[in-house]
């Protein structure tokens, strides 16, 4: 497999972007870290950049002269409109506009499941269900998926718009053995769209393998890439441990979980 030239790895302080960092190292001659925060022990082919994904004109510094883009800075929980606004709103208009200016990279734009979380978990979606986002950085999240979409129609900016489950080293509950996502099954998924010779700019569902899961991913099979791992491991743990709750609680009704009971945040 060919490498790529300069991947910008972005939110590269936090949880996914600094599992990104390690399981990303080969994949690019050249690996460019960006976040507020800096990072630490830079190996010999990495570059880190502060940036504000609020700031255009830092942004269109930081894109220059990559040729791909794995996008997971930005805010990745609910918090406060002006929190969201300026990571995921401006951020995102930032970032799509850095990339039409210096060279139109391929994007891995790091969506989310709250983009549609307030669909029931009896419902089963594919790529082409209508949003239906369970908050504020839910609706955030779609605004990014809709804006990536224009960037490729109008320009022809690839870009893979994944609704990422639940991404952690195991399920932490009964609600993420439907939603729970790999760290090896991520970054897999980052590698073969940055890899196969068309991506477009599909809707992909960040799941591993599980028998209760909502979402279909058939209509990206072109991407080659099947989930080796499976959140089943755990179900009977999970299912011991954690007592089943009310058939109407959020976290059992809505595939959004307890985000669709969450408050609008005022700071």
């Amino acid at each position: 497999m060919a490498k790529l030239k300069r991947l910008l790895i972005t939110g590269a302080a936090g949880a996914l972007g600094s599992q990104a960092r390690r399981h990303l190292a080969g994949l690019a001659e050249e690996i460019r870290l960006s976040d507020l925060v800096a990072v630490d022990g830079l190996a010999a082919n990495e570059e880190f950049v502060a940036a504000d994904l609020g700031d255009a004109t830092a942004l269109r510094d930081l894109v220059d002269g990559c040729d791909a883009v794995a996008h997971f800075g930005g805010v990745s929980t609910e918090k406060s409109f002006d929190l969201i606004e300026r990571g995921n709103i401006r951020g995102v208009y930032n970032l799509y506009e850095a990339a039409r200016v210096t060279g139109r990279p391929r994007i891995f734009l790091a969506s989310s499941n709250h983009a549609i979380g307030f669909y029931r978990t009896d419902e089963r979606l594919d790529a082409f269900a209508a949003p239906m986002a369970d908050g504020l950085y839910g609706a955030s999240k779609v605004y990014g998926e809709q804006l990536a979409l224009v960037y490729w129609k109008k320009f022809g900016i690839e870009t893979a718009r994944v609704r990422i489950g639940s991404c952690f080293p195991r399920p932490r509950n009964r609600r993420m053995l439907s939603t729970w996502l790999s760290y090896r099954d991520l970054f897999a998924l980052v590698e073969r769209c940055f890899i196969v010779p068309r991506l477009g700019c599909p809707v992909i569902y960040g799941v591993s393998q599980t028998r209760s899961g909502w979402w279909d991913n058939s209509h990206v099979a072109y991407l080659g890439w099947e989930p080796q791992d499976t959140s089943e491991v755990w179900r009977a743990e999970l299912e011991a441990s954690e007592p089943q709750g009310a058939v109407d609680a959020p976290d059992a009704l809505y595939q959004g979980g307890m985000f669709t009971a969450e408050p609008i945040h005022q700071e």
